[in-house]
């Protein structure tokens, strides 16, 4: 499996010409993995690997860094989605999302129940979660960067040079931090509490016990909120379990 990025073009989506993705493996059903505000292609590149061995497996990086500044919400991004569904043709699926991409993911259940057979989610936004808020990500410093991996991981060995090399050369581009910004205050904005009762795809939510963004008792009300959901935590692991704990994940 190649893990640069493929191109696909794309039609019907506002001041976007390419999709951005890694794919491995055929069947049904198709499983479409949505990372988090910070993430990349490489966050579930070990699920891509187990998963990729038994069904279609795909992983598009969603297009936070080139959104409209007016558009940079999360409705443009569930949008987004339905996009490259539709361009991949993929009628139903099941959604594995981190954090910010959990939220995704629920939005989009809540809009389309009929193409979401079942969510896995990890670290999920929705309810709440530790955000950037107003904070602005300073361009040129990289110690703001380690300061935000250090809080994702329970493992700082997790932090390495490459991952804040990685987030530092997205965070340098143009008006990148502006849309960062705005994508937190979206997310912030929409608290799904009184719409969770809705989804009645099941619901896997596996959280990692030291979480320090979303933290357990999140996962736990999400549990409780959610019809046909069930709970697992993996200890001694933080915000992003696909990336700190792949073994015990999958």
């Amino acid at each position: 499996m190649k893990q640069l990025p493929r191109i696909f073009n794309v039609e019907g989506v506002k001041n976007l010409n390419v999709h951005r993705y890694i794919e491995k493996g055929s069947g049904t059903p198709p499983i479409v993995f949505l990372h988090g505000l910070f993430g990349s292609l490489s966050n579930f590149l070990p699920l891509i690997e187990y998963f990729g061995n038994y069904t279609r497996s795909i992983v598009p990086l969603l297009p936070i860094y080139e959104a409209p500044l007016r558009s940079a919400n999360l409705d443009w991004l569930t949008n987004y989605v339905l996009q490259f569904l539709n361009d991949f043709g993929i009628e139903k699926t099941i959604f594995v999302g981190n954090s910010l991409g959990g939220h995704v993911a629920l939005l989009f259940a809540l809009k389309y129940p009929e193409r979401t057979l079942a969510l896995i989610l990890t670290g999920s936004s929705g309810l709440y979660e530790r955000t950037l808020g107003t904070e602005y990500p300073r361009r040129k410093d990289r110690s703001f960067i380690r300061e935000k991996a250090t809080m994702t991981f329970y493992d700082p060995s997790m932090v390495t040079e490459e991952l804040i090399e990685e987030v530092y050369e997205l965070v340098n581009r143009r008006d990148t931090a502006l849309r960062l910004i705005s994508f937190s205050r979206s997310a912030m904005k929409s608290n799904l509490k009184h719409e969770l009762q809705r989804i009645k795809c099941p619901v896997c939510l596996i959280w990692g016990r030291q979480d320090k963004i979303t933290p357990p008792e999140v996962g736990e009300e999400f549990n409780r909120l959610l019809p046909n959901s069930e709970l697992h935590f993996i200890d001694k692991c933080g915000h992003a379990p696909m990336m700190e704990r792949p073994k015990e994940f999958i």
